[in-house]
């Protein structure tokens, strides 16, 4: 796998109106960390880069603000508990300071909590990776999407022949025929020989052969409507769409972060920086729900109906769990997950100044 490649996943759209194999020929599998490589410079000129005017140097003076507001809140109750001769309370307590001021000191010139912060995106991005790199060695993800939209492909080059007559149909579907051995070429040089992609080439000779037959061409599927390309350029591109969703949320959650510092010291049992750190992994947690659920519902479609000759499965489905079911499905693993660390944290917490 690059791990070095900063082009966007492709989109739908571009591949059905923009039939270039080079393009289709856009490594899948990759998508994910493709779509984080391209926000890398988001987080670093937000985080590490950032000064006194930009975002997150206003939001860490706005985290300062509310450190002072909330110590107010603090210290009455630490007055409280001395007053009332909980003294083990007090002394556990006043490590939040501490921990706040340790987080937001240096602003404008990348706190510590801004390193942090880049440092857990880098964790979860370096699991993400090794889960897809050790699930996908044989490039299964690639294979399964390419083969889900290869017939969409072929059809979009062959349906414009299907209103001319005579020669010029006949010429028309022989140019078409001449692009899609090309496709299928650069498929066979990534893939190897597939059954696959010797089922979509005799279909495509089998429109060749029997072009200026109009009876036989309106049965052929890959001349059918396009209801169905269009359908499945929406799901291609809700795939696209979940995964920037995924980093913009992360983003926008590590952005928040001084201002969940900020708020640590009101003297309650759920901190926000709990509920801001289980967000992130929370956020982690999904995309790699997501990659997972995606590499192995390839592998079913790659080692089953990819190696029969004689099957011809209708991949709807997958182009569906990719870019409705998935996304869904990895956002409630989330959810849960994101309730556990927090339980965890919590509990921890309590443990660690109950015993301090």
């Amino acid at each position: 796998m690059v791990k070095n490649g900063k082009k966007m996943w492709f989109s739908g759209f571009y591949i059905f109106s923009q039939i270039g194999t080079n393009d289709v020929l856009t490594n899948g599998v990759q998508a994910a960390q493709s779509i984080a490589d391209s926000w890398d410079q988001q987080w670093i000129d937000l985080l590490q880069n950032n000064t006194n005017d930009n975002l997150y140097g206003a939001l860490t003076k706005l985290g300062i603000f509310f450190a002072v507001g909330t110590l107010l809140f603090f210290m009455a109750q630490w007055i409280r508990d001395v007053m009332d001769n909980e003294y083990s309370r007090p002394v556990s307590a006043m490590i939040w300071p501490f921990i706040v001021v340790l987080l937001l000191a240096n602003p404008g010139n990348g706190t510590v909590l801004s390193n942090l912060t880049l440092g857990l995106r880098d964790f979860v991005n370096t699991v993400n990776q090794q889960v897809v790199e050790t699930a996908d060695v044989n490039q299964t993800y690639q294979q399964a999407l390419n083969m889900s939209i290869a017939e969409e492909v072929a059809g979009g080059l062959l349906r414009p022949c299907q209103s001319l007559n005579g020669q010029q149909q006949v010429e028309c579907f022989i140019k078409a025929k001449e692009k899609i051995d090309s496709l299928l070429q650069q498929y066979r040089d990534s893939y190897g020989v597939q059954p696959w992609i010797d089922r979509l080439e005799n279909k495509a000779n089998q429109i060749v052969i029997s072009s200026g037959n109009p009876s036989e061409l309106g049965f052929n599927s890959l001349l059918g409507s396009t209801v169905q390309t269009i359908i499945k350029n929406i799901l291609v591109s809700l795939q696209s769409a979940f995964q920037n969703l995924i980093e913009v949320t992360m983003l926008l959650i590590a952005a928040l972060g001084p201002l969940a510092v900020g708020g640590s010291l009101l003297p309650v049992a759920g901190k926000p920086i709990f509920a801001w750190l289980t967000g992130l992994l929370s956020i982690g947690i999904a995309k790699i729900s997501f990659n997972i659920i995606a590499v192995i519902s390839a592998a079913v479609i790659v080692n089953g109906p990819a190696q029969n000759l004689d099957a011809d499965p209708d991949l709807m489905w997958f182009m569906i769990l990719l870019g409705i079911l998935a996304p869904i499905m990895s956002l409630g693993l989330a959810a849960v997950g994101g309730f556990a660390v927090f339980t965890a944290i919590s509990n921890t917490a309590v443990w660690v100044r109950e015993r301090v």
